[in-house]
């Protein structure tokens, strides 16, 4: 598995992929903070002034209405360490996929507890605040290509520890980990948290660049892909693009933990790991104000008031359906949550038969063509251009063109960007 540290943190490279939520607000257009440069590392009292997406999103309006306070958040990663100041009273008790020496508790890189933090840290001691800070996190520890060099690890911990969250009492389950390939249990462990009533955010991947091959188990069906993007609302360079990317978050300029000696934060790009953490985290929000609400309203409503410029029901293969605005639900109390039981990635019924993701769905709206923009332009993806397979159990994508989003008017936007990790076997990426 592979888990991402940022652009100026090491980007992992083991074989599945973590990936980091983020998230953003525009104001008027444009973001309403950003940061010049990110220095190598921050001492843990400057590391809430980097942490620019929680003013753009309006967090402190937020908490005035809930902090996700009723709601539990499985941590799919490299363990938590429920030590640090900021995460103390936060993390219950978990499960150790690996098998082998410590426990969840031992985070081997720092990656898992800078992805909790971002979801539930209190910022005390000066540590990072999460977006949800009522939250609390059921650590659940599985291994990436690094940390299986000089030991025997369990070889299906992915798909024990996903089948561990999903009987757990956690209502979402957030995993910033990936790889470039398919196996049947695996995909058989996100289907079962599906249908156990779990909402399945995973980390698309950050080697756009080098292959862009589809990550799992966000290319799953009903896991959540999340994409990074930055403070303008733009895809990030690095965030992996595909019929596998259903929504999109800040991951850029995101710090978290140096390593696992827990002494330092460094700076850099969090990658679609802090953006799958940091969307995780809006829907724990979200469900919170919401607590009659099922997993696919929840997706709904955040599908329903994601950030876009292109045709409603259609997806941009950069951005999904768009940028996450979880003020648009808590604060102005749009988006439609629509039918309990119906998928709103697939449109079918929970529990029937699950297609494959991208596989066309009853009553969709055909996507319009992509639109011409050169990536990384304010062009906006207007249609999806997919062709998805399933072969197996995987699914390959392609299709799309990069772009950037326009916000018009003077509403305030908010949006979140995400970052992914990029694994060999299981790998860290961003």
């Amino acid at each position: 598995m592979a888990s991402a540290m940022g652009r100026n943190r090491k980007r992992g490279v083991s074989g599945t992929v973590r990936r980091r939520m983020v998230c953003a607000t525009v104001a008027v257009g444009v973001w309403s903070t950003g940061l010049a440069g990110t220095a190598p590392a921050a001492p843990a009292e400057d590391v809430r002034a980097k942490q620019w997406y929680l003013d753009a999103m309006a967090a402190e309006d937020l908490w005035k209405v809930t902090t996700g306070e009723g709601i539990k958040v499985a941590v799919i990663d490299s363990g938590v360490n429920p030590s640090t100041p900021s995460l103390k009273g936060q993390v219950e008790k978990g499960f150790d996929a690996t098998e082998t020496d410590g426990d969840e508790t031992d985070d081997y890189s720092g990656h898992g507890t800078s992805m909790a933090e971002l979801i539930a840290g209190t910022g005390r001691g000066g540590g990072l605040r999460g977006l949800a800070p009522g939250v609390k996190i059921i650590p659940m520890r599985v291994s990436d290509s690094e940390y299986q060099q000089n030991r025997k690890v369990n070889g299906q911990d992915a798909a024990d520890a996903i089948r561990a969250a999903a009987d757990s009492d956690a209502q979402i389950i957030s995993m910033s980990f990936g790889g470039e390939f398919s196996d049947t249990e695996t995909r058989e462990a996100t289907k079962y948290a599906h249908r156990k009533g779990k909402l399945f955010f995973a980390a698309t991947g950050n080697n756009a660049a080098s292959g862009n091959k589809p990550i799992y188990p966000a290319a799953y069906p009903y896991v959540v892909g999340v994409a990074s993007a930055d403070q303008k609302g733009k895809v990030s360079d690095y965030s992996q693009h595909g019929d596998n990317v259903d929504l999109a978050a800040p991951g850029n300029d995101i710090p978290g933990w140096c390593d696992e000696t827990f002494t330092k934060y460094c700076g850099g790009d969090g990658g679609t790991s802090s953006a799958t953490a940091i969307t995780s985290a809006s829907a724990a929000l979200i469900w919170s104000q919401h607590p009659d609400w099922t997993a696919n309203q929840v997706l709904r409503a955040m599908i329903d008031t994601a950030a876009r410029d292109w045709k409603e029901g259609t997806r941009s293969v950069y951005l999904g359906y768009g940028l996450i605005r979880p003020g648009q639900i808590i604060l102005d109390k749009k988006g439609d949550p629509g039918a309990p039981d119906i998928s709103p990635l697939t449109r079918q019924k929970t529990g029937g038969d699950i297609p494959a993701k991208g596989a066309p769905a009853p009553a969709a709206p055909v996507p319009s063509q992509a639109s011409k923009g050169k990536p990384g332009s304010d062009a906006i993806v207007a249609g999806s251009g997919k062709e998805a397979q399933e072969a197996q159990e995987a699914q390959e994508a392609d299709g799309g063109s990069k772009s950037g989003l326009v916000i018009g008017g003077a509403a305030v936007v908010v949006v979140l960007a995400g970052a992914a990790y990029a694994i060999a076997r299981r790998r860290r990426s961003a």
